[in-house]
């Protein structure tokens, strides 16, 4: 049986490998750009860019996730009995008490975001706290608290500072083509413009592929953690039954967060043939309640 603290070091190493890898790409489009268009000033741009970023992604990231998802912190005199529940199991895993955060958001979901356990953050809908009863709101936070324990979330909240940025490039390498191939129609011209018109349709593909360096495996193995953390994997199965029920449209929901959540954000878009499930940052709630109904605790 899998534990909390299994995937820790992996985690880690993939962490340092998708920064590292995100260094090296950003650097080699910049000398590339720098070349097409005759201006080293691209390249120590480029450069300059992809170090602040990297940095930003890994000391900031948990704020920067707070920020796009519009989660406000609470205290415990704000709610008391979500304040202890949290409470309560983080003792029981072992981890410092991460902070709080809720999302005013109807639909219910929650996610757990931070670079290390002890500048971690747990977050919650409205309507996870309005929608569940006390069971299965333990058994979704037992889920983030091993999210935390096995260091995912550092691995999810860098990869949502590095998706966005990776988009925000592709659109600026367009726009610099566009320019380019209206005022050179010469080869490298055209050759600086037709790259930043592939760059444009790969970027979502990109994206996708960057966010499912994250194995869907992760879910499994916090759900199983999350059930061994209560004791009790009937109340996240039911939890998770009524989350994929709600229908209700999560506002803030974007591609570079969608994969932090327990369950997938993006309400009535679940297609279940074979190449969805291929690009799905969850794997199938049905699935996920199935394990948990035959895990012998």
């Amino acid at each position: 049986m899998a534990t909390l603290y299994t995937q820790v070091d992996s985690n880690i190493r993939k962490t340092w490998i998708l920064i590292s890898f995100f260094l090296i790409f950003i650097i080699v489009l910049g000398w590339f750009f720098s070349y097409l268009l005759e201006n080293r000033v691209v390249l120590w741009i480029a450069v300059f860019f992809s170090i602040l970023m990297s940095f930003s992604s890994y000391w900031y990231s948990d704020k920067i996730v707070c920020l796009l998802t519009q989660a406000k912190p609470i205290e415990k005199k704000d709610n008391p009995e979500l304040y202890r529940i949290v409470e309560n199991l983080a003792i029981t895993a072992g981890l410092p008490l991460p902070k709080i955060y809720i999302l005013n958001e109807a639909q219910p979901n929650a996610f757990a975001t931070g670079r290390d356990p002890k500048h971690a953050v747990i977050a919650v809908t409205r309507g996870l706290l309005e929608k569940l009863e006390r069971t299965e709101l333990e058994g979704v936070i037992s889920h983030e608290l091993a999210h935390i324990g096995n260091r995912d979330i550092l691995l999810s909240s860098v990869i949502v500072v590095l998706v966005g940025i990776v988009s925000i490039i592709s659109d600026y390498f367009l726009r610099i083509s566009l320019w380019s191939g209206r005022r050179n129609r010469e080869s490298r011209g055209s050759i600086l413009f037709f790259l930043g018109i592939l760059a444009a349709i790969l970027a979502p593909i990109g994206a996708t592929l960057i966010r499912l360096v994250i194995s869907r495996k992760r879910e499994f193995l916090a759900d199983a953690s999350g059930a061994l953390l209560t004791r009790y994997p009937e109340g996240l199965a039911r939890a998770l039954e009524k989350i994929s029920a709600d229908i209700t449209p999560l506002r803030v929901a974007n591609n570079a967060t969608s994969h932090l959540y327990i369950s997938n954000p993006f309400r009535g878009k679940q297609s279940k043939n074979w190449l969805t499930k291929l690009f799905m940052t969850h794997p199938p709630i049905d699935e996920r309640i199935t394990a948990l109904r035959e895990l012998e605790i």
